[in-house]
């Protein structure tokens, strides 16, 4: 597994000349999931995408574990090269990069939970996350529990927003207002504290994700101060 995740991939042992690559196998596994969702993906199938035969990618990849490893990594990528910035602006900058690797992915929500081996790619956007933290005075351990802070919010938004693809349809803060909306026309008076907050919305719904950021960050920003 490791050998795989770090870039030193393990050739075949018997056979012919290889005519597959992991690189390949990889590719073939993430269309797969980016089209019918990440239950869609197993060997037979990366296999019958490839016009080779299951057995042939065991030479290649163990089997289902290792190859969700392989996809996760290559699908989260490196986040943005972004300028140097104050480390608010970097850590929201960071999130919303986040934020955006799983709109494009939905499925890497559910492959990058549990116990598993993290590869470069995605240790990567941890150390970018860090580095932002790096001169705000916070400690070595207070950075980590910020970046993990900042990360558990951006995941719940995107695992309510997103639809996944062969799965679940995203539900946006639209869709709930609409639906209240419609509830409170004739039972505003049940539910009093709704009501008056559906009347003050005024347009500002759907900014959940950057509510509960600038939140984070705003407490962030007072431990900070406080030294």
């Amino acid at each position: 597994m490791i050998n795989l995740l770090w870039g030193d991939p393990l050739p075949p042992t018997r056979g012919p000349k290889p005519a597959m690559t992991v690189e390949g196998i990889t590719g073939a596994a993430i269309a797969l999931a980016d089209t019918d969702g990440l239950d869609a993906v197993s060997m037979q199938r990366v296999a019958a995408a490839l016009s080779f035969t299951k057995m042939a990618l065991y030479r290649y990849v163990p089997g289902k574990a290792e190859l969700v490893a392989l996809m996760t990594d290559v699908a989260m990528g490196l986040p943005p090269d972004r300028p140097r910035r104050p480390w608010r602006e970097a850590l929201m900058t960071w999130a919303l990069d986040l934020y955006a690797a799983f709109e494009k992915h939905p499925w890497l929500l559910l492959s990058t939970v549990g116990r598993r081996e993290l590869g470069p790619n995605e240790l990567t956007w941890m150390d970018h996350g860090v580095r932002a933290l790096t001169e705000s005075g916070l400690n070595g351990g207070q950075q980590l529990d910020a970046v993990l802070t900042v990360v558990g919010h951006v995941r719940t938004v995107a695992q309510q927003s997103l639809s996944m693809p062969g799965g679940s349809t995203g539900v946006t803060e639209e869709h709930i207002t609409s639906a209240l909306s419609e509830v409170l026309a004739t039972q505003s008076e049940r539910f009093p504290g709704l009501a008056v907050a559906m009347r003050s919305i005024d347009g500002q719904q759907n900014k959940g994700l950057t509510f509960g950021l600038d939140v984070i960050l705003d407490g962030l920003e007072v431990l900070i101060k406080r030294g």
